[in-house]
């Protein structure tokens, strides 16, 4: 509406406040006279679309389309003004569109507007009536919704989607399980397949590797099919892949490739037990519900579990001495060396054969607890904390529970728990003193101190051998057994055997 237009008589004389009005209005305004000729083109629009209200009004012939859809198409404005529309005609161009008493409401996409983002709308359009009720024109208000609309695409896209992985859900797998059920999908084969190990995960490496396992696998099921099947994670260490039009002797390559891939990310991976069980099963065509088919896939993953004579608590252990390995506590090579004096020392005490096997098994895995501290905390190079020593203090009871839960370290799981009690009984977790600590533990906590003395740390130089002896020796009859010191003392000052620079 620009001053000189007499399209509504009663407001003549009162165009500056109307406008103000007009412009005053965060949502875009259009309306049209009866020929279809634009009469209102509010500041919201001009913001939105970047064409000036002197460049549209007196335009007809649906141009007030053309700056947002680059054609010329009728907008709701327009509608109002057939009459008696026949709406599907138009759902074309608008979703949910709604004849409510007079007035018509819809919602659409504007792809060129604000320079060419786009906007998601929601638009309500009505005739314009004079004091005698005649139509003289209608008017819309249109009001950006995007934000709204993005919000409910994530919740969507959440509603079906597993949180973690990415990949769909339970609720998602069975909606399409009962849709391709009814439709034309057949054959139709079924994968389900078993992340091995993800308990004894979580409970020795913690949630967040047990977390980063499920990720991993997910990714490789996904990347193994097409992007027309269905991966869905439907268990805790679970997952189902939904293969429509799919023989069995496809499924079968299916299965291969994801094997396959498997492999190759547990060769790159030794900090992380990843291996699948994989059962599957195909339907040629309607005869029985699918359900019976999931089952069916379900039964032939266990069968493979079986088959397979997977080992957990075996495979588990595996992967823990590989992360032990390659995290070493801060010095390379720290475990062999603490092995090598450890054997020097059970030697010269004419240990026999079993015990000295013992004593390398517990000088190997003695700090396997560790495997449940943070790395901020087990490399943290300044002082610890009170709640950050505690945190340390309970790797022994973390590394005997480890080793109860494995037949291969189960001989040293005591041990494990003792090496860092003291002489004097003021050490943890028992507190015990003296000759109650098992000699394996007492050996191991020997070398162990005085390997740890003379390699680099984060937040110290190593000491040279004679000061770490002589920390040793000051240390005896209190954090260690008085007679194996003095005993390591010799053979170190006798015998010194290469190690790596620190």
């Amino acid at each position: 509406m620009r001053k000189g237009h007499r399209f509504l008589p009663f407001l003549f004389g009162r165009h500056d406040l109307y406008q103000i009005i007009l412009d005053s209005i965060p949502d875009e305004v259009i309306a049209v006279d009866l020929q279809g000729k634009v009469v209102v083109w509010n500041k919201a629009v001009v913001l939105m679309t970047g064409v000036e209200a002197h460049q549209m009004i007196g335009k007809g012939d649906y141009s007030a389309s053309l700056p947002f859809y680059g054609e010329r198409r009728p907008l709701l404005v327009d509608l109002v003004l057939m009459g008696s529309v026949e709406l599907e005609t138009y759902k074309v161009f608008y979703s949910k569109l709604e004849l409510k008493g007079e007035s018509l409401t819809a919602e659409g996409f504007a792809p060129l507007v604000y320079g060419g983002k786009g906007m998601w709308f929601w638009s309500i359009a009505s005739p314009i009536k004079d004091p005698k009720g005649k139509v003289i024109g209608a008017v819309q208000c249109i009001r950006d919704i995007t934000d709204r609309k993005k919000m409910e695409e994530e919740l969507k896209f959440l509603s079906m989607r597993d949180p973690l992985t990415g990949v769909y859900n339970r609720a998602y797998f069975e909606e399409e399980l009962r849709r391709m059920e009814k439709g034309r999908f057949y054959p139709i084969s079924l994968l389900m397949c078993d992340l091995d190990n993800l308990k004894m995960v979580n409970d020795f490496l913690g949630h967040e590797k047990g977390d980063e396992a499920l990720c991993l696998v997910a990714k490789v099921l996904v990347q193994s099919v097409r992007s027309s099947d269905v991966v869905a994670r439907v268990g805790g260490d679970e997952f189902a892949v939904l293969l429509p039009k799919t023989d069995r002797a496809s499924a079968e390559k299916v299965v291969g490739r994801i094997l396959e891939a498997i492999k190759e990310l547990a060769q790159s991976r030794p900090d992380l037990p990843l291996s699948l069980s994989v059962g599957y099963a195909t339907q040629e065509g309607p005869f029985r519900p699918l359900e019976a088919l999931y089952r069916e896939a379900d039964d032939a993953m266990y069968r493979d579990k079986i088959l397979r004579g997977l080992s957990p608590r075996s495979s588990v252990l595996h992967v823990l001495k590989a992360a032990l390995r390659e995290k070493d506590f801060g010095a390379e090579g720290h475990i062999e060396r603490v092995k090598r004096y450890s054997l020097m020392l059970g030697e010269a005490l004419g240990l026999g054969r079993s015990e000295l096997e013992l004593l390398e098994l517990l000088a190997e895995v003695h700090d396997i607890g560790k495997i449940a501290v943070s790395d901020r905390v087990l490399f943290k190079p300044g002082r610890l904390t009170e709640e950050e020593w505690e945190e340390i203090k309970r790797h022994p009871e973390v590394g005997y529970r480890i080793a109860q839960s494995s037949v291969e370290l189960q001989p040293v799981a005591r041990l494990i728990l003792e090496h860092h009690e003291r002489w004097n009984g003021k050490g943890y977790p028992s507190g015990l003193r003296g000759e109650e600590i098992n000699l394996l533990s007492r050996i191991v906590a020997i070398a162990d101190a005085y390997d740890a003395m003379t390699s680099d740390r984060p937040y110290r130089r190593a000491m040279t051998e004679a000061e770490a002896l002589e920390e040793l020796k000051r240390a005896k009859g209190t954090q260690f057994d008085p007679v194996l010191v003095d005993l390591f003392v010799d053979i170190i000052r006798g015998r010194c055997p290469e190690r790596s620079s620190s």
